[in-house]
């Protein structure tokens, strides 16, 4: 039903998908991204990065709000669950491989 009133209703223009294809998207500015274009093997490790920097800040949020009820095994928890994350981040970071090349 809504698709033919939005064939009936929306506005008809001549063209093919090939325009709608080649027509800028939201920004105005047409893209200039091939179909042969490839991503740097520093956009995904900067990607990795974050996604796992990320996960082990929603593994210490709970912990961190609920310190007081939960107690001290989940203080000693946390601590060895973050030694092995600091030196990941450290030895990252000496490498640099969070910098944009």
């Amino acid at each position: 039903m809504f698709v033919s009133a939005g064939s009936l209703l929306g506005p008809k223009r001549a063209g093919t998908t090939r325009d709608a294809q080649v027509t800028p998207y939201e920004c105005g500015l047409p893209s200039e991204v091939r179909g042969s274009f490839r991503f740097g093997i520093s956009f995904y490790l900067i990607a990795m990065l974050f996604i796992i920097f990320d996960v082990e800040l929603l593994f210490i949020y709970p912990i961190a709000v609920q310190l007081r009820e939960v107690g001290t095994f989940a203080l000693v928890a946390m601590c060895v669950f973050l030694v092995p994350l600091v030196v990941a981040f450290v030895y990252e970071w000496r490498r640099k491989a969070m910098e944009w090349r």
